[in-house]
């Protein structure tokens, strides 16, 4: 999946080097191993090429072979997570090993499973699921079965109310949050 750059601090942003540097880089993305994904586009090439310890996505914005290339880090909240990323990629360009993802990228384990849930739980809602329905569906028996009284203030009930919730707000443009490094 390409991702905008701007949204996916990971992404090595790469343009044509300014004139003087001739000794520059080139780069040859074949060169660089298993490319996972490539897609050109108005705005240049997207590329996400495989590497053992996490995928390296590059974005050339002068897609031009064999001119040598820069690598532009805007100056945003996300500039460390940036650095990071081409720290990561020159390494890889010198033969070395490239060295973990930066932290939060990609998503934990417990994050996928709670965005599990919350997809989960979202469905059955929009398909009319009451919250003692969603909470049998999500194995949360003992809590759905409660007594009307006890149910509403149940930690159950609660916990399937923040799952609905949390998937609108993503349905509603949070998503993007799930490029943000943590």
């Amino acid at each position: 999946m390409i991702w905008r750059a701007e949204l996916t601090a990971v992404t090595v942003i790469l343009d044509a080097a300014p004139d003087g540097f001739a000794s520059a880089w080139r780069i040859d993305p074949h060169a660089l191993g298993a490319i996972l994904a490539d897609y050109s586009g108005l705005d240049g090439r997207h590329i996400v090429v495989a590497d053992s310890a996490g995928e390296h996505r590059l974005w050339l914005r002068d897609p031009t072979p064999g001119r040598p290339l820069a690598a532009i880090v805007p100056l945003d909240k996300d500039f460390l997570t940036r650095i990071a990323s081409l720290l990561r990629f020159h390494r890889r360009l010198l033969g070395r090993a490239a060295g973990p993802l930066p932290r939060g990228w990609p998503l934990t384990p417990y994050r996928l499973a709670r965005l599990d849930l919350i997809l989960r739980a979202l469905d059955l809602r929009q398909s009319g699921a009451t919250y003692r329905q969603i909470a049998l569906a999500l194995g949360r028996d003992t809590d759905a079965r409660l007594p009307a009284s006890e149910w509403k203030t149940s930690a159950g009930r609660s916990f399937v109310a923040r799952l609905v919730r949390d998937g609108a707000a993503l349905v509603a443009g949070d998503y993007r949050k799930l490029l943000r490094i943590r």
